[in-house]
């Protein structure tokens, strides 16, 4: 809701009119008040529309465009300086042995690459290692703890020291920002080469659209006025996704707008609860709450190891213990003592890639037995789909759960070319309910939890996730019982107490469904009366403890039902300007994390027009119009002692709590495997050699070159010369397996389509409407051709480069029929977060349909 109360908007790695509609209302609000929109896309599509400015780009340059941005603001001294020099380190000074990228062709000093390589091109300096390993070593603690150091055995610098409890933290610093070393200074040397004609080379974005986008987000920023940016998958499905999003978050700190109204960066989620899903995650290497998932091995051996990994010395982490402990308790209740460590044992360890891309290799090497798949589509939605069905004949047997009989369901007799009789995939399909058929909450982009009662009972036999789990667990339960085996222990001891509420389920026909309300009052926490046994709801999670007297699901998400019967993401009063009493926003029911930057060092708002949070010198507090995010009764003055520890340790003009430096990272010296500044790359598959660096590709990619099926197409190979992306439409959601099944949302799209533009119709002889067979090293699909204007030629290097476009929404089961954009695809793996890389490859286009 904050995005109408920016002067101007940035949408870029995303088409948020057709893909996130109900967030763009608020884009179209702020237009309507006067502020610039901004585009910035491949194609010219509805946001482009309603934009005051649509800027082409080629797709997988977008670190370069951004980068220009950053060099430009930074060459013309355009930062917000008293925000950068207080509220961020570009103060900080670097060690001597610190190798930029800009000095190492692409590559940071420290960098290890992981077994299988960067693919074509660049170097490594000198004492650059090149082991089978990864950059910080494999699974390191994202946070990293203490104060700046390099350490050449382990190869890599960063903020940490050898006893995280320990009470030194000390960086050196220099406020002037002349420094050599500062990380100020060396932003501006790293960033020197993006320059407006890099843009144009590279991303084929004319000079006078580039510095008509730096000139509106420069004059948008600063003590009056403020810029946001919005992005989606554009920018996250790429191989150096996060490094994008980074990107942005060094500009955004440069002109000082984030924490404070109508800025930030905003990251677009294309479902109902994308968020919530993340927060309480479906991932393999992440806890609730943003916990990582323990290693195997010597790293996380046992609870103390794995405290001493996590735990930061200042900061909203230095309580890591508290929020690991009480998440055991939750999840293990009374077996969860001192004694054992809190059943830390009872964790499942991480011995290396677990993702879904992993996991699908994994397979074909007949070392996974069975799958779960709820609410997915692999068969259709996962890149390089086809190798994924070939996969999924290696399982003995598979459970998908779903509203229809999707392409993942169907593939034993329904894929192209499949023979039913030699797939020994045993295969079944249970109906589930869909979101108006059951009880929950959604977490949306804006960290905001609603809960929502079921509407209308599920036809049949189908019913909700939380059924199936809930029940799952009890049958394993009565399953091992009895068993003194200690690898049962972590099923015997799991806490399980959401058993069916009968009056409830009788008024609301709720089907023997387990009471959410009983697990969301888990995942807020409570403490356990040890006298009468009753407990008693935390209020936040600041009341989380690591001596085992609290429980708590997810610390983050603490507050949400601080009662008994309480249960605030039912909330539905509203007030502008952050409607504080509609639903909950994680964590406390702040509305916009780091507000304190939204008041100057001393704590008086920057501008009256941006006045948002501010210190209340008569009440000794902070205050305003959300709840502050920050210890409410520190002093803008506060300077912490040499040995203060946690939030004590942060200084009152330190914003970001979450850090241990309390500063926003312009640089960031840990949890970034493919370097601590973003560099660009050309994607996994590009009709062009990388002219910013001599290192092609991201060199930490996993690119899974190994397997059958998932060739890469070289840098520049003449058989695939043009560039393809792949999109949706409002029409359908993301493989189809829902929307394919409305007939109405059929007739609106039924048929798979590839946009391509009239002058590249022209050299190929394509006609609109006509049949075209687009190719990539994977496989060859067919489609209408969508003739178009929306989509672009661009002079790239001095030559014209093509670009087309495909949505991924088509499959071989439901109402409308189609060839698998998805089989296009390569299987990849960004380094950071594992995503597949979608929005840039190659491909090459002929008139007419594949051959059969």
């Amino acid at each position: 809701m904050d995005l109408a109360n920016a002067d101007c908007v940035l949408v870029m790695g995303s088409n948020m009119a057709e893909n996130h509609p109900v967030g763009f209302r608020f884009v179209m609000e702020a237009r309507e008040k006067g502020a610039e929109v901004i585009h910035v896309d491949p194609r010219f599509t509805r946001t482009s529309a309603a934009a005051t400015r649509y800027v082409p780009m080629r797709s997988g340059s977008d670190i370069v465009f951004l980068g220009a941005l950053v060099n430009h603001v930074l060459t013309n001294e355009a930062d917000f300086r008293p925000y950068v020099v207080h509220y961020t380190n570009a103060t900080a000074i670097l060690p001597e042995e610190y190798v930029d990228a800009e000095d190492g062709g692409g590559l940071f000093s420290g960098l290890v690459r992981p077994d299988q390589g960067s693919g074509d091109g660049g170097e490594a300096p000198s004492g650059v290692s090149t082991t089978a390993m990864a950059h910080e070593g494999a699974g390191t603690h994202a946070h990293g703890h203490g104060q700046v150091h390099y350490d050449p055995r382990e190869g890599h610098w960063g903020y940490g020291q050898a006893d995280p409890a320990g009470p030194a933290f000390s960086i050196d610093t220099d406020p002037t920002l002349q420094h050599q070393r500062c990380v100020y200074q060396v932003l501006k040397r790293h960033f020197a080469r993006y320059t407006p004609e890099m843009v144009e080379r590279v991303c084929g974005t004319p000079r006078v659209d580039f510095e008509a986008v730096a000139d509106a987000m420069v004059r948008n920023s600063g003590p009056e006025r403020t810029t946001v940016v919005c992005y989606a998958v554009g920018w996250t499905q790429q191989s150096v996704g996060p490094q994008i999003i980074r990107t942005a978050g060094i500009l955004q700190l440069l002109l000082g707008n984030i924490g404070r109204p109508g800025g930030g960066i905003l990251a677009l989620r294309g479902h109902a609860s994308i968020q919530g899903s993340t927060d309480i995650p479906t991932l393999y290497d992440l806890l609730p709450g943003y916990i990582p998932q323990p290693l195997a091995g010597e790293e996380h051996k046992d609870l103390a190891a794995f405290l001493k990994a996590g735990t930061l010395p200042r900061g909203l982490w230095s309580s890591f213990p508290a929020y690991f402990i009480s998440l055991l308790k939750a999840w293990y209740g009374p077996a969860a003592t001192a004694e054992n460590d809190f059943a830390y044992e009872h964790l499942p360890k991480r011995t290396g890639d677990h993702s879904q891309q992993a996991t699908f290799a994994t397979m074909l090497e007949d070392r996974v037995k069975g799958y779960l798949v709820l609410g997915q589509n692999p068969a259709a939605g996962n890149t390089n789909a086809r190798l994924v069905r070939g996969a999924l004949e290696h399982l003995d047997w598979m459970v998908v759960r779903d509203l229809f009989e999707t392409e993942t369901a169907s593939f034993w007799y329904r894929s192209p070319g499949v023979d039913p009789l030699r797939v020994k995939t045993e295969v079944i399909l249970m109906p589930a309910a869909a979101s108006a058929e059951k009880d929950g909450t959604f977490t949306n982009t804006q960290r905001l939890l609603q809960y929502h009662d079921k509407a209308v009972d599920p036809p049949g036999d189908a019913r909700s996730e939380t059924w199936f789990m809930y029940h799952l667990g009890v049958r394993l339960k009565e399953l091992y019982h009895g068993s003194s085996l200690p690898r049962d222990r972590p099923i015997l001891d799991l806490t399980w107490d959401y058993a069916p509420n009968p009056e409830k389920n009788a008024r609301f026909r709720l089907k023997d469904e387990p009471d959410v309300e009983r697990i969301i009052a888990e995942i807020n926490g409570y403490r356990l009366d040890p006298e009468s046994g009753r407990r008693r709801q935390l209020q936040d999670f600041t009341e989380c403890r690591d001596d085992g007297s609290t429980a708590c699901g997810a610390w983050i998400y603490s507050g949400v039902m601080p009662d008994e019967g309480v249960n605030n993401a039912r909330r539905r009063k509203g007030r502008p300007p952050t409607f504080p009493e509609w639903g909950f926003a994680w964590p406390k029911n702040i509305r916009m994390l780091y507000n304190r930057a939204s008041a100057d060092p001393s704590g008086k708002p920057w501008s009256e027009r941006k006045r948002y949070v501010w210190w209340d010198e008569a009440a000794g507090s902070w205050t305003g119009l959300d709840t502050p995010d920050f210890p409410v009764k520190t002093r803008p003055d506060h300077v912490p002692a040499a040995t203060a520890a946690g939030l004590d340790g942060i200084a009152g003009d330190s914003p970001f709590q979450a850090k241990p430096d309390g500063k926003g990272w312009l640089f960031a010296p840990s949890g970034m495997a493919d370097g601590p500044l973003p560099t660009f790359y050309e994607p996994t598959e590009t009709s062009e050699r990388n002219a910013v660096y001599a290192q092609q590709d991201n060199p930490m990619v996993k690119r899974f070159d190994d397997l059958d099926g998932n060739r890469k197409a070289q840098p520049a190979d003449p058989a695939y010369p043009y560039v393809l992306t792949t999109f949706r439409v409002t029409e359908h959601h993301v493989s189809g397996q829902m929307s394919r099944w409305s007939g109405w949302l059929s007739e609106l799209q039924p048929e798979l389509y590839l946009e391509i533009s009239p002058e590249l119709a022209h050299e190929l002889g394509i006609e609109h409407r006509g049949w075209v067979t687009v190719e990539t090293p994977r496989a060859r699909v067919e489609a209408r051709a969508m003739v178009t204007a929306r989509i672009r030629p661009f002079e790239v290097a001095g030559r014209t480069l093509h670009q087309v476009a495909i949505p991924f929404h088509f499959g071989y089961a439901g109402r409308v029929t189609g060839d698998i954009a998805n089989d296009l695809l390569a299987l990849t793996e960004e380094p950071n977060v594992a995503i597949n890389e979608t929005k840039a490859l190659v491909c090459n286009v002929r008139p007419g349909r594949r051959p059969r």
